[in-house]
């Protein structure tokens, strides 16, 4: 079960979200501020933090900050009532993962959770092995029968570890978006196959692998093996 920790210092906004995780399948730590969040996480495991902007003692850009000057890469949905381009682009510049404006819509939300998880994850992992082809996260590179590894664009690289890491699997393209670029990206989801179609000319000659088009749904691996 994920634990996912509640910072926010409205007591009736906390506790509805927490309410709405719980009945989700996570685990809700609730906390009233930074300080708070920060003496909670010295005890408790946390495996996302969905946290507001305005609070006293420590507000969400000082405790964000705080946070990934200490090295944790912990996902951040930060929750604001704030909209402008200027708080969104001062929340990403100092660490967060996403943004949401208040009112939050609960259903939105719990979809950016499970995105910004599934990233998490994919980062966690680091390296992955099919056959005589690996992929290392930390330097974003691939290698074939341990010839030195060639550094892929930072999407193509993740979309190729999401897809390699569920063979057989199929993927939507609104999947990969919502998972690989930010939920807020102008870009649309041909983009998807315009990085597909450059992972295929890059690997065309791989023994290990294929990126396989299944129609009118997205795209899966398959293992050649």
């Amino acid at each position: 079960m994920f634990k996912i920790m509640v910072v926010e210092d409205d007591n009736n906004a906390r506790r509805l979200m927490e309410t709405v995780l719980r009945q989700h399948g996570y685990e809700p730590i609730g906390a009233c501020d930074g300080v708070d969040a920060l003496e909670k996480m010295e005890s408790h495991h946390v495996d996302l933090i969905v946290l507001d902007v305005m609070m006293p003692r420590m507000d969400g850009y000082e405790f964000t900050r705080t946070l990934r000057e200490s090295g944790s890469e912990i996902p951040i949905l930060m929750v604001t009532a704030k909209e402008g381009l200027q708080d969104k682009k001062m929340g990403f510049i100092i660490g967060t993962d996403d943004y949401m404006v208040k009112p939050v819509d609960e259903e939105e939300m719990l979809l950016r959770i499970t995105a910004l998880l599934r990233r998490s994850r994919i980062a966690a992992d680091r390296r992955l092995q099919i056959g005589k082809t690996e992929l290392n996260f930390n330097s974003m590179t691939v290698t074939v029968d341990g010839v030195s590894g060639e550094s892929l664009p930072k999407k193509e690289f993740l979309l190729l570890f999401k897809l390699l890491s569920n063979p057989g699997h199929i993927f939507t393209r609104r999947q990969l978006m919502d998972e690989i670029w930010d939920m807020d990206s102008e870009s649309d989801e041909r983009t998807v196959d315009v990085h597909i179609n450059r992972l295929r000319d890059r690997f065309r000659s791989n023994e290990d692998f294929e990126i396989a088009t299944v129609r009118g749904l997205g795209y899966k691996a398959v293992l050649k093996a």
